[in-house]
């Protein structure tokens, strides 16, 4: 696991005894509280303790199994491995699957209450399905996964509980499978009332008969209108938008189109079978620079600087003679929409759904199997 790639320095501390490790020897020990500072020189790791000692490789093993190594103070069980490449540090976290699962359960869906357990079940089968279909996906850099969002949110010893371990282990070596073979497994925060096709919110991930559009409605609304991000809203004045544009439009499309001149509209062509946008036009001095559904959330980043929270928009500009002034989007849901919606599975745990039911719901045609 990929705790922390390319840093300048981090603190490596002890919550009890840890043991430093160069090629299976002891180089040194840390005792419960003490932490030294580590940095890079070349592809040396360098040890500041008053020393500055150097090593070419060094790995952190807590001596007691109920206290942990620690990276800028936050506790990570299992061992933590330390390189230097080109003056950088790359932190790997190495511990079993089960243990890595029950870090990253509750830190994607959040403290859930007993009626939610569900929910934590079905995030644990999906998390481990992504992380044993994703093995080996960094192996060039010495790790399998990242720990953030780019992978799945994984936050050590400090997001695990109670409710996450008892999910990962209820499941315990339970995947998801398609003709015999791990999925796909993707999943977001909120759809919104019906999750994405893949053609709709990425460029490059093939349709699967299990990852398509299917709706989260119950009696008298949604399962996911639980979420505080099921509906959101972003303003931009005409002058920020267009700067946005200048630099989004080419960094994304790779095109070079002329977005600096006079802004004249941003309105949506097509939307898709979930009533996500995947044609939206920005119309511009010598004409209109067509987007790509996978495209929107990040050409219309918002001043904040942040991607769009969706795209399943309603897109509303105000105007002077032919110039946009004012872009006003109101969206539903939050993430690419593809796969397990978490809010909804939350929500169909309060209805009574178990784990089965949720999971069958947002892959269809899926099998669980017990893979260990």
């Amino acid at each position: 696991m990929g705790l922390v790639v390319n840093a300048a320095r981090a603190r490596i501390g002890a919550q009890g005894d840890v043991a430093a490790v160069q090629g299976g020897r002891p180089a040194f020990r840390l005792s419960d509280g003490e932490s030294v500072t580590l940095t890079a020189e070349g592809r040396a790791v360098v040890v500041d303790d008053g020393d500055r000692r150097r090593f070419e490789h060094l790995s952190f093993v807590s001596l007691r199994h109920d206290r942990f190594v620690t990276i800028d103070g936050r506790p990570f069980r299992g061992a933590i491995e330390v390189v230097a490449r080109d003056g950088q540090l790359t932190f790997v976290n190495v511990v079993s699957l089960e243990e890595y699962l029950v870090g990253v359960v509750n830190a994607e869906m959040g403290p859930r209450g007993p009626a939610e357990r569900a929910a934590l079940e079905a995030q644990a089968v999906v998390s481990r399905t992504y992380a044993l279909a994703n093995r080996g996906r960094f192996g060039s850099a010495g790790y399998d996964l990242l720990a953030g969002v780019s992978d799945q949110v994984y936050g050590g010893v400090e997001r695990e509980t109670a409710s996450g371990r008892a999910a990962v282990r209820a499941t315990a070596g339970t995947v998801l499978t398609y003709r015999g073979r791990l999925i796909a497994p993707f999943f977001h925060s909120t759809c919104g009332g019906r999750t994405a096709d893949p053609e709709e919110s990425f460029q490059s991930v093939r349709a699967r008969p299990y990852l398509r559009s299917v709706s989260d409605r119950k009696p008298g609304g949604f399962y996911c209108d639980i979420s505080p991000r099921f509906s959101w809203r972003v303003e931009w004045d005409g002058a920020t938008l267009r700067d946005i544009l200048r630099r989004t439009v080419p960094g994304t499309l790779g095109i070079d189109a002329d977005v600096a001149g006079v802004l004249r509209d941003v309105y949506v062509r097509r939307t898709g079978r979930s009533g996500r946008v995947t044609d939206l036009r920005i119309v511009v001095s010598d004409g209109e620079v067509p987007v790509p559904g996978w495209a929107v959330r990040r050409v219309l980043e918002t001043p904040e600087g942040s991607v769009l929270g969706g795209s399943s928009v309603e897109i509303q500009g105000s105007h002077e003679g032919d110039r946009l002034t004012r872009l006003t989007v109101t969206g539903r849901g939050w993430g690419h929409g593809v796969g397990m919606c978490q809010w909804g599975a939350v929500g169909r745990a309060r209805a009574g759904q178990d784990a089965d039911t949720i999971l069958h719901t947002y892959f269809p045609g899926t099998d669980l199997v017990r893979w260990y």
